[in-house]
């Protein structure tokens, strides 16, 4: 019987295990935080990069034409053309675009379109309606100006239309600039037409003035005069305003375009594609910085435990079609069970009826099925394993072999008849039967749920029983509540040899793990070392036992 009052509590002291050494995490951390998640970012990127191209692939063509025009901020007419000429002023910054905003200039651009006959009446229709409704929101997209100018306002200005067809937009930029052009040039015919106007209204005055008569020769004469004068000024005004001009003139008339400019659905496909990746990635590295998870072995060793195993993750369809063992099997997990087991009784020593408590922190970790199988591999290598389950609130691991095997033999584990719980062998320890699991493994199940779990185990002298029943066995398995969620795991850790302690990869917390240490510690428990269960088959641990050699239950040692 071992001696546990012998025990040195202080061999992993609280001081042995504790925060990280940093708040930093390290690169080959964060890549393999990156990479858990690469799968689904890929998954991602595919599915969006396909809906995204047959969804650009729907939309209709559009094509691009631009014409250009320059302007100069010297508008000063030369030589003797000075005085028959009229030149527009300088344009400021940012009129011109603002005309093309305004109903002067859209209005003649839409009047142009509609009585376009190289367009068919659709893209007439279609062109002029967007126009229009544009131009009531006051945002042109259709066509567009852009302007590269010095600072003295000489420079180009350039016209960019879009359309349905290479011709469309190649005459919807034409039309534009040319409604630009004929806005310029009004700006200069303004001038003349207002002097034009004055003009004939003194010409008139005078007409009246000398109809009326009673006028004295010299007034007659002189009104005459001036009619003449005003009737040359007049002529040179209508000479002027036919050479009126812009401060613009049409450099480049729109080339109607060969290639579409949208859509384009491969490239739009392979940027949705891109930010995909950088969006995911950068998800599932500030998931991986905030984690404060169990990812990898290396966490754990801040504990000052060793590691005991690494165990791949099952899928749930091979565990509910096959149950825990047999999925283990076909999965390759014995080889993870066997690094298990290799690492265990190295520790242990080779010593008959050692009773090891299989533990975790919360429920739903996997300690349950990680007993059955390292049971079964136990049983593989020739010793006779007994698997005591504990957890009397909710234990399952009746549920877990049946799902291997529905009939069951009993054999006698003391006296005769009796107990088939652990419930019941509390409370009659002399005569207890156990469920034949498989070769070489018997279970004793927990029984029903109940909830005064904790005072059964503090009734019973464990210590006795488990001795009396282990009598049989190379090595008795424990399957215990979580440590976190019952005490009844601290009271049963007090009468085994050795505690493991079950931890989920990404699920269970370094703080329970921490607060499971402690307690253990605390309570004089021999922590054995951890499991890390459940590890991601695509990790740097899981990948460790992707080689699967099958499994062969006649193997020894």
């Amino acid at each position: 019987m071992t001696d546990y009052s012998s025990r040195d509590p202080s061999r992993n002291r609280p001081q042995d295990f504790g925060k990280r050494p940093d708040n930093g995490i390290e690169l080959m951390a964060l890549w393999q935080g990156v990479r858990r998640f690469l799968p689904l970012i890929f998954a991602v990127m595919v599915v969006l990069g396909v809906l995204v191209f047959f969804w650009s692939r729907s939309r209709p063509d559009v094509y691009q034409a631009s014409s250009s025009m320059v302007t100069t901020g010297n508008n000063s007419s030369i030589g003797n053309l000075r005085d028959s000429l009229v030149t527009a002023a300088p344009l400021p910054d940012g009129a011109l675009q603002e005309a093309l905003q305004g109903p002067v200039v859209m209005k003649e651009i839409i009047l142009k379109v509609k009585a376009a006959s190289s367009l068919t009446e659709q893209d007439r229709k279609d062109i002029s309606s967007d126009l229009q409704q544009e131009l009531q929101r006051r945002e042109i997209r259709t066509v567009q100006l852009d302007s590269r100018l010095d600072f003295a306002g000489s420079g180009i200005y350039t016209v960019t239309a879009e359309g349905p067809t290479p011709e469309a937009a190649a005459l919807l930029a034409d039309v534009t600039a040319q409604a630009l052009l004929n806005w310029d040039r009004g700006r200069a015919l303004a001038g003349v037409e207002r002097a034009q106007k004055s003009l004939r209204a003194q010409l008139n005055e005078i007409d009246r003035q000398l109809a009326e008569g009673n006028l004295t020769d010299l007034e007659r004469q002189t009104l005459l005069t001036s009619r003449a004068n005003l009737q040359r000024n007049l002529a040179q005004a209508g000479i002027q305003a036919e050479g009126a001009t812009g401060s613009l003139e049409l450099v480049a008339p729109a080339v109607v375009p060969i290639d579409r400019t949208s859509p384009k659905p491969t490239r739009n496909a392979l940027l949705v594609a891109l930010l995909t990746l950088l969006l995911g990635s950068g998800i599932a590295a500030l998931r991986t910085v905030f984690d404060r998870t169990a990812r990898s072995e290396d966490d754990l060793l801040v504990f000052g435990l060793p590691t005991m195993g690494i165990i791949p993750r099952l899928r749930k369809r091979d565990v509910v079609f096959n149950g825990i063992v047999r999925a283990a099997r076909k999965a390759g997990l014995y080889e993870a069970i066997g690094f298990l087991r290799v690492n265990i009784q190295t520790r242990i020593g080779n010593r008959k009826r050692q009773r090891i408590m299989i533990s975790s922190t919360a429920p739903g970790e996997g300690k349950s099925s990680l007993t059955a199988t390292l049971a079964d591999g136990l049983a593989a290598s020739g010793q006779m394993v007994l698997i005591i389950d504990a957890d009397m609130r909710r234990g399952t691991q009746q549920e877990v072999w049946e799902k291997y095997e529905r009939e069951h033999a009993w054999h006698q584990l003391v006296g005769q008849g009796g107990a088939r719980t652990l419930q019941d062998a509390l409370r009659d320890p002399q005569n207890v039967q156990v469920m034949e699991a498989e070769p070489n493994v018997h279970v004793l199940p927990a029984g029903p749920g109940m909830h005064d779990s904790l005072g059964l185990l503090n009734r019973a002298p464990l210590g006795e029983y488990f001795d009396q029943w282990s009598h049989a066995y190379d090595i008795v398995l424990v399957d215990s509540p979580p440590l976190l969620a019952l005490a009844d795991g601290l009271i049963l850790g007090k009468h085994v040899d050795h505690v493991l302690l079950v931890v989920e990869e990404g699920k269970t917390s370094l703080q329970a793990i921490r607060q499971s240490v402690r307690r253990a510690q605390n309570a004089q428990i021999s922590l054995l070392g951890f499991i890390l269960n459940k590890v991601a088959v695509n990790s740097q641990e899981g990948r460790n036992y992707g080689y699967s050699y099958g499994y062969n239950p006649e193997a020894k040692d």
